[in-house]
């Protein structure tokens, strides 16, 4: 059994993003995102995805990022599109024409990791039987919402009520929300709320994700940090990218300093498409540039 810092769990997808810039193809995926951010921060990582054997390319890339990657061969991969009709990032339609299957216990069985992240795309990818695995590893156990809100119907992805939430989040350490979730899913409108509402469920830490910024709730304590890309060509990942990023960093780090971190990763990450690509040397810059005027609390 090899050990790991974080474990990345979910499905490659296959992403067409369309937007006012136009029509891009692109390799997406919850995981996609986060692990590239971990690894190149200097995390021991590996992956736990499903694709098919066409998209082998995924995978090699992860070798050569130092990333160790389990996948699953099926017969097609997840395949997403992605519809933004204006530049705000937080309006976007969803919609899948096939998808890769469900990740299972038995494929996390010989991962061992300090903390685990499960960025599923959608509800069945990633069930309670992966979750409870997870936990009887003592992992440091992070879940992204959107593997658990968004239901395939036909080829649209719609926000349905998730009746086993707090059954679920009573075993998960780190909640990822965005705005949008957390409204559905919460019924507020308030993220501060939202957050809390989220908390009383269990989860000790939440990373509540919006267009300016983040906010993490832990210990009683709120932290807020904006985003401050230099241009917004790659909002596709961002969410992936900032819990990947503050799962990681907390390993080593306080809540509001691994929120510093995701911050400022994720904010270069939505300069480009794909998956996050600087140095951390160029991280430190940004954050000794952006995060000492006021822009967190």
């Amino acid at each position: 059994m090899k050990n790991y810092d974080v474990v990345y769990v979910g499905n490659y997808t296959k992403d067409t993003i369309i937007s006012p810039a136009g029509t891009r193809y692109v390799d997406g995926g919850a995981v996609n995102y986060a692990a590239h951010a971990a690894a190149k921060l200097g995390m021991k990582v590996a992956v736990i995805t499903r694709l098919s054997k066409e998209d082998d390319h995924v995978v090699e890339k992860f070798t050569r990022s130092g990333i160790d990657c389990y996948p699953t061969y099926t017969p097609q991969s997840t395949l997403m599109k992605l519809e933004y009709p204006t530049t705000n990032p937080d309006i976007r339609t969803l919609s899948v024409a096939g998808t890769a299957g469900s990740i299972t216990a038995s494929d996390v069985e010989n991962i061992d990791a300090r903390a685990a992240v499960i960025g599923s795309s959608l509800r069945g990818e990633v069930g309670m039987d992966v979750i409870r695995k997870l936990k009887e590893k003592n992992m440091l156990l992070a879940v992204d919402m959107q593997g658990f809100v968004r239901v395939l119907r036909g080829v649209e992805l719609n926000y349905e009520p998730w009746d086993e939430m707090r059954s679920t989040l009573v075993h998960v350490d780190i909640v990822k929300s965005d705005a949008v979730e957390a409204e559905f899913l919460t019924g507020e409108t308030d993220i501060f709320k939202a957050a809390k509402f989220y908390a009383d469920m269990g989860p000790r830490e939440i990373v509540l994700t919006h267009k300016d910024g983040l906010l993490v709730y832990a210990d009683g304590r709120f932290h807020e940090m904006n985003f401050y890309p230099a241009r917004l060509e790659g909002r596709s990942g961002r969410g992936d990218t900032c819990v990947g990023t503050y799962v990681a960093m907390r390993l080593s780090m306080a809540p509001r300093e691994a929120g510093i971190w995701a911050a400022a990763v994720t904010s270069l990450k939505m300069e480009n498409l794909g998956p996050f690509d600087r140095s951390v040397s160029e991280v430190e810059a940004f954050i000794h540039a952006n995060y000492n005027h006021g822009s967190i609390r």
